[in-house]
């Protein structure tokens, strides 16, 4: 079978996004959030689906000098030729610790949303895992107001379904697992308001990476004009200070 494309053409006179015109259809007349749930899913995101993802994308861009923006100024300070290195270097920090734990936990609500019994099959899976995706933070301990805020997005538009519904009933069995409260972080809301908004669970990491790399260029842009690389590269010295064994006497 020969493989095809349907995502975009380019003509002498003009380009095609999922068959619509570049220049004269979607110029000027669709957000970004918008082209990007069609590129994604081939439909036209409604009002609502529109208003959700792009709060996940804002809701994601930022959180301080996370790993991935050390990572991403440090290299941008040792090759401050090459912008696309440093953002790369960034990138390649999102993974199940920060910023990328929503693909992770969609899977999750995603058999509990298809469960005979939700409640069921929400307290099986936080018995199996001392650490759900989703779920704690180190620094909102007492409630991530990201994830309070995406869900009340959510239920403003209406777009709160099954997906919130597993997600809350996710929360409730992980804090009978654990014997308290246990936050809902920003990663888990993204996850159930993606999967409502109608976006597949496999793509999710690749909205964090598409929110992240905003947030990156911008710490790469006060890099420019205010740099913070010597001070990490100095202070990481200072921080972990060599233990390995003495200096060997001269003979």
């Amino acid at each position: 079978m020969t493989p095809t494309t349907s995502l975009c053409h380019a003509t002498a006179d003009d380009i095609l996004l999922r068959g619509r015109s570049l220049p004269h259809a979607i110029l000027g007349h669709t957000s970004f959030t918008e082209v990007l749930y069609r590129q994604l899913t081939g439909r036209d995101a409604t009002a609502g689906q529109a208003a959700v993802l792009d709060a996940c994308l804002v809701a994601l861009m930022e959180h301080g000098l996370t790993p991935s923006v050390v990572s991403a100024r440090l290299t941008y300070g040792s090759a401050p030729e090459a912008i696309q290195g440093a953002v790369a270097a960034g990138l390649l920090g999102v993974g199940s610790v920060f910023v990328g734990a929503s693909e992770a936990c969609a899977a999750l609500l995603e058999r509990i949303a298809a469960a005979r019994d939700p409640a069921a099959e929400a307290g099986a899976i936080a018995r199996a895992s001392a650490r759900v995706p989703g779920f704690g933070h180190p620094l909102h301990r007492s409630g991530d107001p990201r994830a309070a805020r995406l869900l009340a997005i959510a239920r403003e538009h209406q777009l709160a379904g099954a997906h919130v519904a597993a997600l809350e009933a996710l929360a409730a069995a992980v804090a009978a697992a654990a014997g308290r409260p246990i936050v809902i972080n920003a990663t888990g809301a993204v996850a159930a308001l993606l999967l409502d908004a109608g976006l597949p669970a496999a793509i999710l990491r690749g909205i964090a990476l598409i929110s992240r790399c905003a947030g990156l260029v911008a710490h790469i842009r006060e890099e420019q004009v205010s740099p913070a690389m010597p001070a990490l590269w100095h202070g990481a010295e200072a921080a972990v200070p060599y233990a390995g064994p003495p200096v060997d006497p001269e003979p």
